[in-house]
């Protein structure tokens, strides 16, 4: 009997590849080889004829259908014998949907093969991924087609997303959350989603008797008006579009990789329309992936600037202003002119959720994480005037700062803000700077150099 995908799925409601040499890949990290071992042999060129009506039965007609039965499996099984191990990808995609324990079996023991690695028997998909992230695994021919079917079967309004473009789909996956995709100003509207809040209400300093002083917060100031954005309220919402010293700006929050960001979203070209940032629900190497409401371009979230779409045609770059992380007793004792966002934006949630969960590293597949600093350190990021990126360890800094120690990165300087970290250039001029994972930071930037060294 064909096992039905609806059952199998997480409901929010072949022969073998065609001779080629081997993939010429830049040798991996020491590291990388200690905890994954050494990578499987990876063929290039196209896959065959028979492969490919394999990959279509197994990847495509089953979500088509919403059924996975005989023919499925057999073409499993000639997927997982064609010794092509780029085809894990599209396994460790319908990975993430599945629940059933006897298909996420079936998957995981042929994605493993193609991996030439034990068949994990918990964390299926994590391992899998894993794996596939750290050796670096080239994605196979037509990927973005097998992925597309897969992901739009689940969540439809997905598909204007999945299109190509400079993103690498390859490490982008299912964050447990379905789209934000409502209209803008329409975010006190319910959904079932991560919810965005538009045009936030804020109050002074003084009604805000719902904050403790040692709670965090990310102030931001634009040409001299400052507002805090209460970290309680940015785990629920995870994006805010708001208006602050007569600039517009999107201030993602992803609390998987501890970063607060204020981008602004206007003074672009005459042709393009304010971008409204909403939460996709999908994920990169445990990063939220954002997306603009009007034209459903997808930018990449720690880096600000489009990678598909129309805006990404048009080469929009978000700039970024400073985000401060600190608490709100010093904010609001250091800008006491402060605004702050309206309790009922935390829809009574309990604060700081995030931090139990992922107290063990994090919960999605990064891959492998530069050994130079623990996973879950933060750091000041920021990107020199020469382009080179660096990222400040913030307890360091901290101490160095206030001993009144000098930091200086080429033409950045280190500042005290508010018992937070600015970075300024020799002027003093703000350099748009925010707080993160060391994990996250240096995947977004693999060649990041680290103070102190």
């Amino acid at each position: 009997m064909p096992l039905r995908l609806s059952a199998l799925l997480c409901a929010f409601a072949l022969s073998t590849a065609l001779p080629a040499a081997a993939q010429e890949t830049v040798p991996l990290p020491d590291y990388v080889i200690a905890q994954f071992g050494t990578p499987p042999t990876v063929p290039t060129g196209q896959l065959s004829d028979a492969i490919e009506t394999a990959a279509d039965m197994a990847f495509v007609e089953s979500m088509q259908q919403g059924t996975w039965g005989r023919d499925q499996t057999l073409a499993l099984d000639e997927i997982a014998a064609s010794g092509d191990p780029r085809l894990a990808w599209i396994i460790s995609d319908l990975m993430r949907f599945v629940t059933s324990p006897q298909l996420n079996f079936v998957l995981s023991e042929a994605a493993a093969t193609l991996l030439e690695i034990d068949t994990p028997t918990e964390n299926t998909w994590g391992i899998v991924t894993d794996h596939l992230i750290a050796w670096d695994i080239p994605e196979p021919p037509d990927y973005l087609r097998f992925k597309r079917a897969i992901f739009t079967a689940i969540v439809p309004e997905w598909d204007a997303l999945f299109v190509p473009g400079d993103i690498d789909w390859r490490l982008v996956s299912w964050g447990g959350v379905l789209i934000d995709d409502r209209a803008f100003d329409t975010t006190d509207d319910p959904c079932n989603c991560i919810p965005a809040a538009d045009n936030p209400e804020v109050t002074d300093a003084a009604g805000a008797t719902w904050l403790k002083d040692d709670d965090i917060v990310f102030g931001v100031e634009v040409n001299g008006e400052y507002r805090a954005y209460p970290r309680q309220i940015m785990e629920v919402r995870e994006m805010v579009n708001d208006t602050l010293g007569g600039r517009d700006l999107g201030i993602p929050y992803c609390t998987l990789c501890g970063a607060a960001q204020a981008y602004f979203t206007d003074q672009l070209p005459a042709d393009v329309e304010r971008p409204i940032l909403r939460t996709s629900g999908l994920l990169s190497r445990s990063n939220k992936v954002m997306y603009d409401l009007t034209t459903h371009s997808v930018f990449d979230t720690f880096l600000g600037h489009a990678v598909t779409g129309p805006l990404a045609d048009k080469g929009i770059k978000l700039e970024q202003a400073a985000v401060i992380t600190t608490d709100w007793g010093t904010w609001k004792t250091a800008h006491p002119e402060t605004t702050v966002l309206a309790e009922y934006l935390a829809l009574g949630r309990n604060p700081d959720f995030r931090n139990g969960r992922d107290a063990n590293g994090p919960i999605f597949p990064v891959g492998d994480v530069d050994p130079r600093l623990p996973v879950h350190e933060d750091i000041i990021g920021i990107v020199t005037a020469s382009g080179q990126p660096v990222a400040f360890q913030r307890s360091k800094a901290l101490v160095a700062l206030r001993k009144g120690e000098d930091i200086a990165y080429e033409n950045i300087r280190l500042k005290l803000d508010a018992g937070g970290i600015r970075a300024v250039d020799t002027n003093g001029a703000d350099l748009g700077s925010h707080q993160a994972f060391w994990f996250a930071w240096s995947q977004f930037h693999p060649d990041t150099a680290l103070w102190p060294g």
